[in-house]
Protein backbone atom coordinates (compact mmCIF):
# COMPACT_ATOMS: atom_id res chain seq x y z
CA UNK A 1 0.00 0.00 0.00
CA UNK A 2 2.85 2.55 0.47
CA UNK A 3 4.09 2.36 -2.40
CA UNK A 4 0.50 2.13 -4.62
CA UNK A 5 0.54 5.67 -5.73
CA UNK A 6 3.93 6.38 -6.32
CA UNK A 7 4.08 9.34 -9.33
CA UNK A 8 0.34 9.94 -9.03
CA UNK A 9 -0.68 13.80 -8.08
CA UNK A 10 -3.81 14.94 -6.24
CA UNK A 11 -4.99 17.84 -5.99
CA UNK A 12 -6.62 19.12 -2.56
CA UNK A 13 -8.40 21.41 -2.55
CA UNK A 14 -9.89 24.06 0.06
CA UNK A 15 -10.99 27.71 0.98
CA UNK A 16 -10.30 29.01 4.20
CA UNK A 17 -12.54 26.96 7.00
CA UNK A 18 -12.22 23.38 6.20
CA UNK A 19 -12.23 20.22 8.64
CA UNK A 20 -8.98 20.43 9.35
CA UNK A 21 -8.71 16.68 10.23
CA UNK A 22 -10.62 15.84 6.75
CA UNK A 23 -7.56 17.63 5.34
CA UNK A 24 -4.26 15.82 7.19
CA UNK A 25 -5.91 12.56 7.97
CA UNK A 26 -6.44 11.94 3.99
CA UNK A 27 -3.35 13.59 3.02
CA UNK A 28 -1.45 11.53 5.00
CA UNK A 29 -2.74 8.46 3.89
CA UNK A 30 -2.19 9.84 0.31
CA UNK A 31 1.48 10.13 1.05
CA UNK A 32 2.05 7.27 2.73
CA UNK A 33 0.99 5.83 -0.11
CA UNK A 34 3.27 7.19 -2.20
CA UNK A 35 1.40 10.46 -3.82
CA UNK A 36 2.45 13.46 -4.23
CA UNK A 37 -0.53 16.39 -2.12
CA UNK A 38 -1.03 19.49 -3.05
CA UNK A 39 -3.48 21.96 -1.57
CA UNK A 40 -4.69 24.15 -3.98
CA UNK A 41 -6.86 27.12 -2.44
CA UNK A 42 -8.26 30.44 -3.63
CA UNK A 43 -7.36 31.92 -0.28
CA UNK A 44 -3.95 32.97 -1.49
CA UNK A 45 -0.59 31.54 0.84
CA UNK A 46 -2.29 29.99 3.54
CA UNK A 47 -5.59 28.74 4.07
CA UNK A 48 -6.82 28.12 7.79
CA UNK A 49 -8.77 25.07 8.84
CA UNK A 50 -11.21 24.36 11.83
CA UNK A 51 -10.98 22.11 14.55
CA UNK A 52 -14.60 21.32 15.56
CA UNK A 53 -15.91 24.54 17.63
CA UNK A 54 -12.65 26.76 17.01
CA UNK A 55 -10.27 28.42 14.32
CA UNK A 56 -7.07 25.47 13.57
CA UNK A 57 -3.96 25.86 12.25
CA UNK A 58 -2.75 27.40 9.07
CA UNK A 59 -1.65 25.34 6.03
CA UNK A 60 0.74 26.92 3.43
CA UNK A 61 -1.07 26.43 -0.47
CA UNK A 62 1.36 24.68 -2.47
CA UNK A 63 -0.57 25.64 -5.86
CA UNK A 64 -2.84 28.76 -6.10
CA UNK A 65 -6.05 27.93 -7.85
CA UNK A 66 -5.60 30.74 -10.22
CA UNK A 67 -2.46 28.41 -11.22
CA UNK A 68 -3.54 25.33 -10.63
CA UNK A 69 -3.66 23.53 -14.14
CA UNK A 70 -6.81 20.07 -13.37
CA UNK A 71 -4.20 18.14 -16.06
CA UNK A 72 -1.23 18.39 -13.73
CA UNK A 73 -3.58 16.29 -11.23
CA UNK A 74 -4.82 12.52 -11.31
CA UNK A 75 -6.90 12.85 -8.65
CA UNK A 76 -9.13 15.60 -6.63
CA UNK A 77 -10.00 15.29 -2.97
CA UNK A 78 -12.64 18.01 -1.34
CA UNK A 79 -12.64 17.91 2.75
CA UNK A 80 -15.54 19.63 4.50
CA UNK A 81 -16.33 21.63 6.79
CA UNK A 82 -18.97 24.27 6.49
CA UNK A 83 -17.00 27.68 5.82
CA UNK A 84 -14.94 25.40 3.40
CA UNK A 85 -17.44 24.34 0.58
CA UNK A 86 -19.58 27.24 1.18
CA UNK A 87 -17.33 29.58 -0.31
CA UNK A 88 -15.61 27.06 -2.83
CA UNK A 89 -19.18 26.78 -4.53
CA UNK A 90 -19.82 30.30 -4.73
CA UNK A 91 -16.36 30.53 -7.14
CA UNK A 92 -17.11 30.29 -11.21
CA UNK A 93 -13.07 29.02 -11.36
CA UNK A 94 -13.51 26.17 -8.47
CA UNK A 95 -16.68 24.53 -10.38
CA UNK A 96 -14.72 24.98 -13.74
CA UNK A 97 -11.98 22.96 -11.91
CA UNK A 98 -13.74 20.32 -10.03
CA UNK A 99 -15.73 20.08 -13.78
CA UNK A 100 -12.40 19.44 -15.53
CA UNK A 101 -11.87 16.18 -13.49
CA UNK A 102 -15.41 15.08 -13.85
CA UNK A 103 -14.43 15.72 -17.72
CA UNK A 104 -11.50 13.24 -17.49
CA UNK A 105 -13.01 10.70 -15.85
CA UNK A 106 -9.69 10.97 -12.76
CA UNK A 107 -11.27 9.83 -9.52
CA UNK A 108 -12.83 12.46 -6.69
CA UNK A 109 -13.24 11.98 -3.26
CA UNK A 110 -15.75 13.73 -0.61
CA UNK A 111 -16.33 13.87 2.72
CA UNK A 112 -18.24 15.64 5.00
CA UNK A 113 -20.32 19.20 3.63
CA UNK A 114 -17.11 18.54 0.59
CA UNK A 115 -20.03 17.20 -1.71
CA UNK A 116 -21.57 21.03 -1.42
CA UNK A 117 -19.11 21.72 -4.39
CA UNK A 118 -20.05 19.05 -6.38
CA UNK A 119 -23.66 20.14 -6.54
CA UNK A 120 -22.77 23.70 -7.82
CA UNK A 121 -20.27 21.89 -9.93
CA UNK A 122 -23.10 19.93 -11.95
CA UNK A 123 -22.08 16.53 -11.23
CA UNK A 124 -24.05 15.25 -8.72
CA UNK A 125 -27.16 14.48 -10.61
CA UNK A 126 -27.58 10.51 -11.32
CA UNK A 127 -24.31 9.63 -8.46
CA UNK A 128 -25.08 7.24 -5.51
CA UNK A 129 -23.63 9.46 -2.86
CA UNK A 130 -23.85 10.38 0.89
CA UNK A 131 -22.72 13.03 2.91
CA UNK A 132 -23.03 15.31 6.11
CA UNK A 133 -26.99 14.54 7.08
CA UNK A 134 -27.26 18.20 6.96
CA UNK A 135 -26.95 18.54 3.23
CA UNK A 136 -28.88 15.76 2.49
CA UNK A 137 -31.58 17.58 0.76
CA UNK A 138 -29.53 19.32 -1.06
CA UNK A 139 -28.09 16.17 -2.76
CA UNK A 140 -31.64 14.86 -3.68
CA UNK A 141 -32.48 17.97 -5.18
CA UNK A 142 -29.62 18.14 -6.94
CA UNK A 143 -30.47 14.75 -8.70
CA UNK A 144 -28.06 12.51 -6.91
CA UNK A 145 -29.23 9.29 -4.56
CA UNK A 146 -28.05 9.51 -1.41
CA UNK A 147 -27.67 7.34 1.41
CA UNK A 148 -26.65 6.89 5.28
CA UNK A 149 -23.44 4.92 4.85
CA UNK A 150 -20.06 5.45 5.91
CA UNK A 151 -18.55 5.32 2.35
CA UNK A 152 -19.85 5.31 -1.02
CA UNK A 153 -17.97 4.72 -4.11
CA UNK A 154 -19.67 5.77 -7.55
CA UNK A 155 -17.15 4.98 -10.69
CA UNK A 156 -14.62 7.11 -9.43
CA UNK A 157 -16.42 8.75 -6.85
CA UNK A 158 -15.55 8.29 -3.55
CA UNK A 159 -18.05 10.24 -0.70
CA UNK A 160 -18.29 9.91 2.99
CA UNK A 161 -20.37 11.47 6.25
CA UNK A 162 -18.42 12.59 9.10
CA UNK A 163 -15.08 12.67 10.56
CA UNK A 164 -15.94 9.52 12.21
CA UNK A 165 -15.70 7.78 8.97
CA UNK A 166 -11.98 8.86 7.50
CA UNK A 167 -10.78 5.45 7.98
CA UNK A 168 -12.97 4.15 5.47
CA UNK A 169 -13.11 6.91 3.30
CA UNK A 170 -9.22 6.66 3.04
CA UNK A 171 -9.68 3.21 2.34
CA UNK A 172 -11.72 3.72 -0.50
CA UNK A 173 -9.79 7.02 -1.81
CA UNK A 174 -6.73 4.95 -1.94
CA UNK A 175 -8.27 2.02 -4.14
CA UNK A 176 -9.67 4.42 -6.15
CA UNK A 177 -7.16 7.26 -6.87
CA UNK A 178 -4.85 3.98 -7.18
CA UNK A 179 -7.39 2.21 -10.38
CA UNK A 180 -6.90 5.98 -11.98
CA UNK A 181 -9.23 7.07 -14.77
CA UNK A 182 -12.85 6.12 -15.25
CA UNK A 183 -13.33 7.85 -18.15
CA UNK A 184 -15.21 5.36 -20.30
CA UNK A 185 -18.04 5.99 -17.75
CA UNK A 186 -16.93 9.62 -17.30
CA UNK A 187 -19.99 12.53 -17.24
CA UNK A 188 -19.46 14.77 -20.08
CA UNK A 189 -22.74 16.70 -19.50
CA UNK A 190 -23.88 18.73 -16.45
CA UNK A 191 -27.37 19.48 -15.02
CA UNK A 192 -28.31 23.06 -13.96
CA UNK A 193 -27.71 22.76 -10.07
CA UNK A 194 -31.49 22.47 -8.26
CA UNK A 195 -31.77 24.81 -5.30
CA UNK A 196 -32.08 23.60 -2.02
CA UNK A 197 -35.43 22.54 -0.86
CA UNK A 198 -37.00 23.98 -4.26
CA UNK A 199 -38.31 19.81 -4.27
CA UNK A 200 -36.80 19.02 -7.71
CA UNK A 201 -36.54 14.91 -7.83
Amino acid sequence: MKTKLIGKKVAILVADGFEQVELTKPKKALEDAGAQADIVSPAGRTVRGWEETKWGKTFPVNVSLKKANPDDYDALLLPGGVMNPDKLRCDPNVLEFVRAFFDEGKPVAAICHGPWTLIDAGVARGRRMTSYRSIQTDLKNAGAEWVDEPVVVDNGLVTSRKPADIPAFNHKMLEEFGEGSHRQKAISTYAEPAMAGSGVD
